[in-house]
């Protein structure tokens, strides 16, 4: 077959059984195109996109402003590594630590290098500026947690899924209840050895978990107390998001650090980033963290104009309006399903439970039928939907998305 031959479906599916590894279980729907809202497969449906490639794309598929970005430095300059300077990072770094409000920035490219980048930036300020003898450095994370896939990141899963047969795992962290400011209060005052307390301020992965009001706060304020550095995993909340441009701001949480990916480029570009001041930046060195790709002039100037299309274009008020119709238009469907058991979320950011378990093919086979009508979504944990549509959907688009919803649960009550 050439490699610009049209593909069915089909066809697209059999390749990627053949010849790609198995590490993912897609819904069997084939994409070609991206525009707004919209996403279309091979033969030319189109569909509402309600999972935004896992909150990546807030901006809205091909915003034709950041496409542009990205292919007027792409025919410019695209790579030189950190050997040398390049003439986009510094302005992206300006731009992104003042849009933000934090003295320093480190650019990677992935979600899941950023979070490494905290851990090891915690703990050499750990050592260095607290004071915590070499080696004994530990971070305090919480059940249900998912900071991505790395050999380190796995090691405080507790998804057996995504860490059984990977180890030896990495020690040095310890897991405590999400939601529970008294649990990581009895480990601080026990172990002098905390660096950190690297946390989600929505559990997205684990099916939108919103904790109670305080908990950011709260946690915070005991890391004060303790000297030990609040890390927010902003990778999927934030950015617009959950309808403020961070979630931690419902609750006037300032990290220590702060760790951004997924929308930082709009979905075009890998972009990862870990902002803290100067205090805790401070500790890396030159030779001491790196990435060839990290920081390239093309990340750079994609990552402004993405984060500078979330403010023109207003897309956290727009998700916090949008959010709060969804959620109530769903609860009022609830009241009388035998189906779906609560909606929960903030912003754009949601999720239904279904009544079933999760070994149940229920959440998948809703999906399935979901597509035939015209939109994506996916299920978590089983009996889990997560819906996330790009943010720069309207209202009369999120109103029909809801009749959609809504005529397919009914298709599956009992």
């Amino acid at each position: 077959m050439a490699v610009l031959d049209k593909l069915t479906s089909k066809d697209a599916i059999a390749l990627e059984d053949k010849f790609g590894a198995h590490n993912y279980h897609p819904l069997p729907v084939v994409l070609s195109k991206g525009k707004g809202v919209y996403v279309w497969d091979v033969e030319g449906k189109r569909y509402y996109d309600f999972l935004s490639a896992y909150s990546a794309v807030n901006q809205g598929h091909c915003h034709p402003k950041i496409i542009n970005a990205l292919t007027v430095q792409a025919q410019k300059l695209t790579l030189t590594s950190r050997a040398f300077y390049n003439d986009m990072l510094g302005k992206y770094e300006e731009y992104a630590t003042k849009y933000f409000g934090f003295d320093k920035l480190l650019p990677m490219n992935t979600g899941a290098e950023a979070v490494e980048t905290a851990i090891k930036v915690c703990r050499k300020w750990a050592y260095e500026k607290k004071g915590i003898e070499e080696q004994n450095a530990q971070i305090v994370v919480c059940e249900n947690n998912f900071h991505g896939r790395t050999t380190t990141i796995i090691s405080f899963s507790n998804d057996e899924v995504a860490k059984k047969n990977f180890g030896p795992y990495t020690p040095g962290f310890i897991k405590i209840p999400y939601n529970n400011p008294e649990a990581l209060e009895e480990v601080l005052e026990k172990n002098k050895n905390i660096a950190g307390f690297l946390v989600e301020p929505i559990q997205g992965e684990a099916g939108v978990y919103v904790p109670g009001e305080g908990f950011l706060s709260e946690t915070r304020t005991i890391c004060e107390k303790h000297n030990v550095l609040f890390i927010a995993d902003e990778i999927q909340t934030g950015i617009a998001r959950t309808g403020e441009l961070l979630a931690v701001n419902y609750e006037n949480v300032r990290p220590d650090i702060l760790i951004l990916g997924k929308a930082l480029s709009g979905g075009v570009y890998p972009v990862s980033a870990v902002l803290a001041d100067n205090e805790v930046m401070n500790v890396i060195k030159p030779g001491q963290h790196g990435s060839t790709f990290g920081g390239n002039p093309v990340a750079a100037a994609v990552a402004m104009e993405a984060l500078q299309v979330v403010k023109d274009e207003k897309l956290a008020e727009n998700a916090k309006v949008l959010g709060e119709i969804f959620r109530r238009e769903i609860n009022e469907y609830i009241k009388t399903s035998n189906i779906v058991k609560l909606v929960r979320g903030k912003g754009l950011l949601n999720a239904i439970v279904i009544n079933d378990s999760e070994e149940s093919s229920t959440a998948w086979d809703i999906c399935m039928a979901l597509k035939e009508n015209g939109l994506l979504a996916k299920p978590t944990h089983g009996n889990i939907i997560r819906f996330a549509p790009p943010l720069v959907m309207t209202r009369e688009q999120i109103s029909d998305c809801i009749d959609i919803i809504k005529e397919t649960l009914k298709e599956f009550e009992k």
